[in-house]
């Protein structure tokens, strides 16, 4: 699937006069199925769950958008990316969408959304939406643990950042994705072509350097959120690619061992994006996951 099959498949939703990218898998909500609300990651977008959809929708139903200044959101100049900001959209767009009870699905840069979003839980600040569980899958929370990259790094630079996202193209992209795959052959040029097209959409570039300083929050809301972590009483499914370079698994054990009511699964021979690696197994995992609750 390419870029604009990928858009056809969405919408477009204005939150509090921003754009945002939806996929909704049945946006008419005509079936008595559960909802997952899916959190992506970083740099990337919603496509990375294209090809693990289909095995998800067979039980729930399945809404997962491009967070402000990613894929085909929008990707205004003026604004700081914050965390907590980005919590704040995807709540406004799941109330708008009538959602009131949704399990929460969460990947590397969403983890911290979904962190965020148990801190308000846990403060009863959540207003209308009930949280029934939440799977984080290979992100960094634990941002002490955490093997950057180079590029992260340069990025994450007050005085390489807007250099650097400026330089940045489809090659660089394509050299950092591939090298943190279990196997870098699982991921096409036609994935890479299309997520250099959405990352670039809306003139992506100009923003990619402060869409990075998520990582500075990490260290900055450690405690709020790796205190909720440790305190919530939600269900928490951890399912962590064994192999990922980045969000290294010790991260998993860690969080498995700190939260109350949590079950851990380990996925062998994967990495940093298993969703597209090996979407069936992933998929799998999850549905198996929440059957447990």
């Amino acid at each position: 699937m390419n870029a604009q099959d990928w858009f056809l498949l969405g919408s477009l939703i204005k939150v509090d006069n921003r754009k945002l990218f939806v996929y909704d898998s049945d946006p008419h909500a005509s079936t008595s199925k559960c909802t997952i609300l899916i959190l992506h990651g970083y740099p990337t977008c919603s496509y990375d769950y294209y090809k693990a959809l289909p095995h998800l929708e067979k039980h729930y139903r399945v809404i997962v958008h491009d967070h402000l200044g990613f894929g085909y959101s929008d990707k205004p100049l003026d604004y700081s990316y914050s965390l907590i900001d980005q919590a704040d959209y995807a709540l406004l767009l799941w109330q708008k969408l009538g959602i009131q009870k949704a399990h929460i699905l969460a990947h590397d840069y969403g983890t911290s959304i979904a962190t965020e979003m148990i801190a308000r839980h846990n403060k009863f600040r959540l207003n209308n939406l009930t949280i029934q569980s939440v799977t984080l899958c290979n992100g960094s929370m634990h941002i002490e643990l955490a093997k950057l990259r180079l590029i992260q790094k340069l990025l994450l630079s007050k005085i390489t950042g807007s250099i650097i996202a400026k330089l940045s193209n489809k090659k660089i992209l394509s050299r950092n994705l591939k090298n943190i795959y279990f196997d870098a052959n699982k991921i096409s040029n036609d994935e890479i072509s299309s997520l250099w097209e959405m990352m670039t959409h809306n003139n992506g570039r100009s923003i990619l350097h402060k869409t990075t300083q998520y990582i500075r929050e990490r260290y900055l809301f450690w405690h709020r959120w790796i205190g909720a972590l440790k305190s919530t009483d939600l269900a928490i499914n951890i399912i962590w690619a064994i192999n990922d370079p980045i969000a290294v698994v010790t991260m998993a054990h860690v969080i498995f061992d700190e939260t109350k009511h949590s079950q851990l699964v380990v996925l062998e021979n994967l990495g940093h994006f298993p969703m597209l690696e090996a979407p069936k197994k992933w998929a799998e995992a999850v549905i198996h996951s929440l059957h447990k609750i």
